[in-house]
């Protein structure tokens, strides 16, 4: 307990980083939390376990297919509290990135629905990315990762954007030296994986996994509305719920409930902003031409708070970007370029007033109820770093770009 004790109320960041960033205030004691983040059951052998109204339904493979009443896929839990809450103080905390200006809230700010607003994520330095930040809202239920799938895993995720150049551009021999030169930071991983006296990778992708598994959003006024309270939505909105479940408009084969992804790769043709070159996505990852422009189809959870929309950025609203599925197969494809567009693409032929109730009914599925809490101080003593200082547009990033292997979304 002395031990601990001193480790926690030590100086928090090595000479380096003092050095890069300024003098850090002391840290004050932090202690993890002991029990679990809301949603979620503390176990017998301390672990946090989720629990929701959706594990009462069933559905079609124990997948998540089928109506408004299916359970969810498979998740990620069983974490303890105190990996969970470490992870949250290394989110929210600069020392983390190369030059200690940047955290991963830079482009994963709560206040934006863990996106950051801009249509290309910026890095340290300013440095421009070529994709947008997605949401970590139910990260935990996610089978890939990254726009173009190449991550399995969150923990093979946070490599990433940790040491891209034109992200947090940090080493993985600095990371370690500068939190092993927090005694604060010791003292709290002793806590989270007891019996390691020293901070080790592994520890810390963990314990940032644990955090964004914690990021559940299953509370909407959508949710509210399939468990059995039909006020909870307007007549509009179940008229929009309406036609985003048709066959004719077909949003819900991709945008599956409850989840509102199918976890699935799509071709769908997305235009690139003008001046930046076709990103052609998922063809690298697996290698395969038949991949090509393919992405991640993301999340509709919490979709209104997350523009500008597409791997790039190009619509800055959800109408644009509702009406770009209505307006055509492949009609933005590039002449010349062969892509095959995934055969739920179509010409649906909506009027204004359904794509108008679409967007109405997207807005339902906003729930902030298990936001975690920000954290006042993070064990390094240097201020806490949350979002961007100013929103992108899209014609400063419509621009040259950098180059694509230093793309990490």
């Amino acid at each position: 307990m002395l031990r601990y004790l001193l480790a926690v109320l030590g100086l928090a960041v090595s000479a380096q980083t003092l050095a890069q960033t300024g003098t850090a205030e002391p840290t004050q004691l932090i202690e993890l939390a002991s029990q679990c983040p809301p949603s979620f059951e503390l176990t017998v052998d301390n672990r946090c376990e989720l629990r929701n109204l959706y594990q009462f339904y069933t559905s079609v493979q124990g997948r998540g297919v089928g109506g408004t009443q299916t359970e969810l896929p498979q998740h990620r839990d069983g974490f303890t509290p105190q990996q969970i809450d470490l992870g949250r103080y290394l989110f929210f905390d600069p020392l983390l990135s190369g030059d200690g200006s940047q955290s991963c809230a830079s482009c994963h700010d709560p206040d934006k629905g863990f996106a950051d607003g801009r249509a290309i994520s910026t890095g340290v330095g300013g440095l421009k990315g070529t994709r947008s930040a997605p949401t970590l809202w139910n990260s935990a239920f996610l089978t890939s990762f990254f726009w173009d799938a190449r991550a399995s895993s969150l923990e093979q995720q946070a490599e990433g954007p940790l040491y891209a150049e034109v992200e947090m551009a940090n080493t993985p021999a600095k990371l370690l030296t500068d939190l092993n030169a927090s005694e604060a930071y010791r003292g709290l991983f002793a806590e989270a994986f007891p019996g390691d006296d020293t901070i080790t990778l592994e520890e810390i992708y963990t314990s940032l996994a644990a955090f964004q598994t914690s990021l559940i959003s299953l509370n909407s006024r959508y949710d509210q509305y399939v468990h059995g309270n039909h006020e909870a939505l307007t007549e509009t909105e179940i008229a929009g719920l309406n036609v985003f479940r048709s066959f004719v408009a077909r949003c819900s084969e991709c945008h599956q409930p409850p989840l509102f992804t199918n976890n699935q790769i799509a071709v769908i043709g997305t235009p690139e902003p003008e001046g930046m070159p076709l990103d052609v996505g998922a063809e690298a990852t697996y290698n395969a031409a038949k991949l090509k422009g393919g992405f991640k189809v993301p999340t509709l959870r919490n979709i209104n708070m997350t523009a500008p929309y597409m791997h790039s950025g190009v619509f800055d609203n959800l109408r644009d970007a509702t009406e770009f599925y209505n307006k055509g197969r492949g009609h933005a494809v590039p002449e010349g370029v062969d892509m095959q567009i995934h055969w739920h693409i179509w010409e649906p032929d909506l009027t204004d007033r359904e794509l108008d109730l679409i967007v109405e009914f997207m807005k339902t599925l906003t729930d902030e109820t298990f936001r975690p809490v920000l954290p006042e101080r993070v064990p390094s003593g240097m201020p806490p770093v949350l979002g961007v200082q100013q929103p992108d547009t899209l014609a400063q990033t419509s621009g040259a770009s950098q180059p694509r292997e230093n793309y990490n979304r």
